[in-house]
């Protein structure tokens, strides 16, 4: 019976507690009992509170609420109240928070049950699942290579059937690299999109909070339920006029589709470059248009680094100099170089990221939607803090190698990762959909229709493969 239910989409899992068919209780059994088999070797969900879980599937009758009581994964930036909340740092190793995030509040109050905190960089920083309090999350497709980041911890349990539905986030392509690297789907939304606490960045905030699932229709539904306005949030949208479940249902292919192998923004390795351009050449099958073009995005490398740099300062240099010592490298480095930003060079990227939005907006005139791979390179080496270089370009800071992700968090853009195909030595590959701004329901829609062509979700959850499998 377990792995019957762990093999369930969300939407079927949602559709059989509806009907009284499965409690979710059962389903909290089935979820303790697969994390007892197989996170042993991948580290994917450190922290469980199936008492927390278990109490509250007991005080209410769920089924008749939007998620009608799925267990749903939190990472470990969000505070869940009661539950050990930890950041992925050392200076909050032992913190439990009182009250939850207002993003958890909601999903509890749609009938969402929190089983487990997922693992997750300190801070979220870096594009490679480990830190100092739980260590390395590791790739189940070969568990000696890196999950990515930083929403790693998500996208294993998913892989893994340790989770139906998990949350992620993304500010550099934090939910959309370990999408790529674990074979599952990853949305980073439009600005403003999902309401979460905004912290000391209320006004100027590039990370957005977004749904992780197996599938393209289950991320959808887990978007309505996350999607809307919250006062709390100054920058939250308005709560979206069409489901997002529905319009990734329809499955509607836009004519003008746009494939660019590296935005001109990086190097990508040549293997994935060619299994996303084959991927993209497939929305010709259902009546698309698809041409090589790219916006100009000139000047991206400074704006995305003085916005990161800014964020980090604001929201870390206050705890720098008392948690220097427990602070990983990559997180001194970006406050530091935040506190050293002077007014010209806020004023340069403010304005250099207008022009980038401008261009962007202009191309979306003549195209629907861009596609481009996800991630430069397949899964690397779990122990690799970081990609280094692609052929003969040597990246200048940790996180540039995310460059092609991060174009669209400097247009405030929605984009996410699908499943496209596999290396040849069988690792997966994703290719990234973006679209403009606020436009989910058509980048939903279009990535179902493709992700329905292409078939490879069928293949999760699997069990963990070592390197020799």
């Amino acid at each position: 019976m377990t792995m019957e239910l762990i093999r369930l989409s969300a939407r079927s899992v949602r559709d059989l507690l509806k009907e009284r068919q499965v409690s979710p209780l059962e389903l909290l059994d089935a979820l303790e009992h697969r994390i007892s088999e197989v996170d042993s070797a991948v580290n994917a969900l450190p922290t469980l509170c199936f008492e927390r879980a278990r109490q509250r599937a007991r005080e209410r009758d769920l089924s008749g609420l939007p998620l009608a009581g799925i267990p749903v994964a939190i990472k470990d930036l969000l505070p869940v109240s009661g539950v050990r909340t930890t950041f992925g740092s050392m200076a909050y190793r032992d913190h439990i928070p009182e009250v939850s995030d207002l993003l958890v509040e909601r999903i509890e109050a749609a009938g969402g049950i929190v089983y487990a905190k997922s693992n997750t960089p300190e801070f979220g920083a870096g594009a490679n699942t480990f830190n100092d309090v739980f260590g390395f999350t590791r790739n189940p497709w070969n568990t000696a290579l890196s999950a990515a980041g930083s929403s790693g911890g998500s996208a294993v349990a998913l892989a893994t059937g340790m989770a139906w539905l998990a949350t992620g986030s993304d500010l550099g392509g934090s939910l959309r690299n370990p999408a790529s690297f674990c074979s599952i789907v990853g949305l980073r939304p439009s600005q403003g999109r999902i309401a979460s606490d905004p912290g000391q960045t209320a006004f100027n905030r590039l990370g957005m909070e977004g749904p992780m699932a197996r599938n393209i229709n289950d991320a959808a539904m887990l978007l309505d339920i996350m999607a809307g306005y919250d006062s709390r949030d100054p920058m939250s949208l308005d709560d979206p006029a069409e489901s997002f479940e529905e319009a990734a249902i329809r499955e509607h292919v836009p004519p003008r589709i746009a494939f660019s192998p590296d935005l001109g923004v990086t190097p990508v390795d040549p293997e994935v470059a060619e299994i996303c351009e084959r991927a993209a050449l497939r929305f010709e099958e259902l009546g698309a248009h698809v041409e090589k073009a790219q916006p100009d995005f000139s000047g991206l490398q400074d704006v995305f680094q003085v916005h990161r740099a800014l964020s980090f300062a604001t929201s870390l240099g206050p705890e720098l100099e008392a948690n220097r010592d427990t602070f990983k490298p990559e997180i001194v480095w970006n406050v530091e170089k935040g506190l050293a930003l002077t007014g010209q060079d806020i004023m340069n990227a403010m304005v250099e990221r207008s022009e980038i939005y401008r261009r962007a907006n202009t191309f979306f005139s003549d195209f629907d939607l861009i596609l481009t791979p996800a991630t430069v390179v397949p899964p690397y080496p779990v122990e690799q803090r970081f990609v280094q270089r692609v052929g003969d370009h040597e990246f200048s800071n940790y996180i540039e190698w995310c460059s092609i992700a991060y174009a669209f968090t400097v247009l405030g853009a929605p984009a996410l990762s699908v499943p496209c195909g596999f290396t040849q030595s069988e690792l997966p590959v994703g290719l990234q959909i973006a679209a403009p701004v606020r436009e989910e329901a058509r980048l939903l829609a279009a990535a179902s229709a493709l992700e329905n062509l292409l078939r490879l979700s069928g293949a999760l959850p699997i069990d963990p493969r070592g390197p020799d499998s």
